[in-house]
């Protein structure tokens, strides 16, 4: 979409709930009472941008959406990411909305990792799965490790270097501005829309400038590899029905080559693939509504 008006918010509600340690934010969309579904953002997103493509499932969903840890509303552990805590924090968020139901679980980039690794690892409680544009963290092979080569020594002293540095967060001097950045990373977003996404991604801090609300720590590599071999190992685990939504025009696409992605996806025993042309990887900047109604028709089939 390039052209139409910046979506309102003033459809969703907050809830916060203390869970693992941290105060954690849930943005809410829809009737209390109807179906849920669990919708689950990427790296440095929020769960607020999400608005235009949740409208569209209103009429039979009500959509929660978790500020994952250090990003959006919800709290900045102080010890650092380590990626096994947001898959126990969509556990202990899960818990709490939905004691004993089966999940209906949307994740785009990021949260389609953490989704599709709860999915594998708590089979009986997913009933269907949705990924967007996901699953695509290269192979990091034993190769790479740290008593094998320097790659993983460099790694390893770079976290602790990184450990000594003071946490600076990016500002701007208004909401024009981080538009306008954004504008640059996303030309295809207007700038109504552009101006939107900003106001979700920041925030005033008091001092007439504009404050990202992810925490720039996540942009630190932590010392460990990424092994494929694990995430497949859980993959094999999933039971749900789960649909691969690919975006035409994302920068992700050749990230593995084609028998790698094959491979990756037969690792879920029932899944299909579909494809939005004409989207880049942010499947709800730029196709909302078409990606909402293949959301919608897998999770009612």
């Amino acid at each position: 979409m390039t052209s139409s008006a910046a979506p309102s918010l003033a459809s969703s509600r907050s809830e916060f709930l203390r869970a693992r340690g941290l105060r954690h934010h849930i943005r809410c969309w829809g009737d209390r009472s109807a179906p849920k579904v669990f919708l689950g953002h990427g790296l440095l997103d929020v769960s607020a941008t999400f608005q235009p493509l949740v409208e569209p499932l209103l009429d039979r969903w009500q959509v929660l959406a978790p500020d994952w840890r250090g990003f959006g509303y919800t709290e900045w552990p102080q010890d650092g990411y380590w990626f096994h805590d947001y898959v126990g924090d969509l556990e202990a968020i899960a818990d709490h909305f939905a004691p004993g139901e089966r999940l209906r679980l949307v994740g785009h980039s990021m949260g389609s990792q953490i989704m599709s690794l709860y999915a594998g690892l708590r089979p009986a409680q997913v009933q269907k799965l949705v990924l967007l544009d996901g699953i695509t963290l290269p192979d990091m092979p034993a190769t790479l490790g740290i008593g094998v080569c320097d790659f993983g020594k460099r790694r390893f002293r770079k976290w602790l270097d990184h450990l000594r540095d003071p946490v600076t967060q990016r500002n701007y001097p208004s909401f024009d501005d981080l538009a306008a950045r954004i504008r640059r990373k996303h030309p295809q977003l207007g700038p109504e829309q552009a101006l939107f996404v900003a106001r979700c991604w920041g925030r005033e801090d008091g001092h007439d400038r504009i404050t990202l609300l992810a925490d720039p720590r996540h942009l630190r590599n932590g010392p460990g590899l990424y092994h494929a071999a694990d995430s497949d190992a859980i993959w094999r685990e999933v039971t749900a029905p789960t649909l691969f939504v690919d975006a035409g025009k994302s920068e992700f696409a050749n990230v593995l080559t084609p028998e790698q992605r094959s491979l990756r996806r037969a690792c879920f025993r029932d899944h299909r693939s579909v494809r939005v042309e004409d989207a880049g990887h942010m499947l709800h900047f730029d196709r909302p509504v078409e990606t909402a109604k293949l959301i919608a028709y897998f999770l009612a089939g």
